[in-house]
């Protein structure tokens, strides 16, 4: 498997984020706006990854604290099913706890103006790629080096 898509799926925005095509790194990519209301914006996101090549996707999994599940994790895996039934592609899940804390703590520490760190775009795109990087070093430590990860992830 080369290149991953990964979605932070939310109300407002959906924080899109690439492996390169070692499945190595993962780069924040863009951010789709939802509408109030609306269906999730399921062919944007499968022409996102139709034009980057993409061969699975990994979406953020929403658990609490104790790493339970709640009504919007239940919605987020039913999105996920939606995108992998529509796509063909296999949809994981990947914990996302703690993603967009860390995702404004890194954009925080590079220095941008306070109008840049506070983008929430940004911030859900970072997010994206922190659990897509956690994911893909998760798989590479799997033995065997390409299997799927087993820990914190699930098919959908």
């Amino acid at each position: 498997m080369n290149r991953v898509l990964a979605l932070d799926y939310g109300l407002r925005r959906i924080g899109v984020a690439l492996s390169d095509a070692s499945g190595t790194l993962a780069t924040p990519l863009t951010t789709i706006a939802r509408r109030a209301g609306k269906r999730p914006p399921v062919a944007a996101i499968l022409a996102l990854a139709d034009d980057h090549g993409a061969e699975a996707l990994v979406v953020g999994l929403p658990l609490d604290q104790r790493g339970g599940e709640n009504e919007w994790t239940a919605e987020v895996r039913a999105f996920g099913r939606q995108i992998e039934k529509r796509s063909g592609l296999p949809v994981f899940f990947m914990d996302e706890r703690y993603s967009s804390v860390e995702a404004e703590a890194r954009i925080r520490s590079i220095g941008l103006p306070r109008r840049a760190r506070e983008n929430k775009a940004r911030i859900d795109a970072g997010a994206a790629a922190i659990f897509l990087q956690d994911w893909l070093d998760a798989r590479r430590a799997e033995p065997g080096g390409g299997s799927e990860p087993k820990d914190r992830t699930d098919r959908a």
